[in-house]
Formats: C-alpha cells, sequence, structure tokens
C-alpha cells in the first residue's frame, strides 16, 4: 500500500458529511457510519486491553488476531456491499471460545465487571461490542448488511466474557459476583 494519506484534514467533512470508500458520502450520523466508529471503539478497547496483558501470549496473540478482523470489519462498512467477514471467522472465534470456557467453572450467578484491571478492560470491550451489534442490527433493518458481519460481533462478545472470566480468575484472583442483597438500599 502507497502513501494514501498525505494530508490528515481534508475539510471535505466540515459539512457534516464524511466519505465511503466507494466515493459516496454520507451524513456523519448515518448508521453505516455509526457501525464502522463502534467497530472502531471496540478495536481500541482490544487495544488497551493488549497492553496490559504481559505474560498472556495466547490470549494477546488471539485478541491481535481480533483487531485485523475488527478492521476488515469496518471495511465492510466503508464499502457497502462488500463482505471481509466470513463464516471462518465465526468459526474460529467459536474454537477459541469453547477451549478457553472448557475450564471454567459453570456460571451460577451474574458475573459484574472487575476482579482485575486487565479483567474490567475486558468487560468494558465486550459491552461496546454488543452495541456495535446493536447498530449493525440496526443498519441491516435499512441496508443490506453481510450477515456473517453480526455474526461475528455477537460471537466477539461472548468470547470477550469468557476471557474476561479467565482474566479474573489469574494468579489466584476472583471473578466479581452479583449479590442480589447487595442491590437493596
Amino acid at each position: 500500500m502507497g502513501n494514501r494519506l498525505s494530508k490528515i484534514y481534508t475539510r471535505t467533512g466540515d459539512d457534516g458529511t464524511t466519505g465511503l470508500a466507494d466515493g459516496s458520502r454520507v451524513v456523519k450520523s448515518a448508521l453505516r457510519v455509526e457501525a464502522m466508529g463502534t467497530v472502531d471503539e471496540v478495536n481500541c478497547h482490544i487495544g488497551v486491553l493488549i497492553e496490559q496483558l504481559a505474560g498472556e501470549p495466547e490470549i494477546a496473540g488471539a485478541l491481535a488476531r481480533i483487531q485485523h478482523h475488527l478492521f476488515d470489519l469496518g471495511g465492510e462498512f466503508a464499502i457497502p456491499g462488500s463482505e471481509m467477514v466470513t463464516e471462518k471467522h465465526i468459526h474460529w472465534l467459536e474454537e477459541i471460545l469453547d477451549q478457553w470456557n472448557a475450564n471454567l467453572p459453570p456460571l451460577k450467578n451474574f458475573i459484574l465487571p472487575g476482579g482485575t484491571p486487565a479483567a474490567a478492560q475486558c468487560h468494558l470491550a465486550r459491552s461496546v461490542c454488543r452495541r456495535a451489534e446493536r447498530v449493525v442490527v440496526a443498519l441491516a433493518q435499512e441496508d443490506k448488511v453481510n450477515p456473517s458481519a453480526r455474526q461475528y460481533l455477537n460471537r466477539l462478545s461472548d468470547l470477550l466474557f469468557v476471557v474476561a472470566r479467565v482474566l479474573a480468575r489469574r494468579n489466584g484472583g476472583e471473578e466479581v459476583l452479583w449479590e442480589q442483597h447487595r442491590s437493596t438500599v
């Protein structure tokens, strides 16, 4: 790839529109732009998480691969009609999800974000991923969207939940469990 951006600001978005990769322009509040931006947010949160994972090369490596998937997914939304995320991506997520979940005890209670800074960051990435999925569902109601895109985000949020559980339990740590009696005033 050659030099694509010689200048960071273009002033073309000053009117409240942005350019898609196919050359079309849309308002910045469009669901397609919201999907691109929310997927980018998930990617950013995962990047922060990776920086907290010294000593966790397997998890960090998988998350780095996911960052590339998310960049491709953002590209799908920037190029209407394109499909870069496929069922193979979803199956890969399911394989590692099953692998990491196999060593966890069954859930008997709801889990709150926390346990360790990395686990809390992973829960944050998970919640933004769920929001991205909701935006993509809304986008699909008004425009054609690759079904694998929505499925990928759904599976990724599940994976991030499992990774948060794994990280909270590392080195003798514990998950933070919701306690109903603590909800009362």
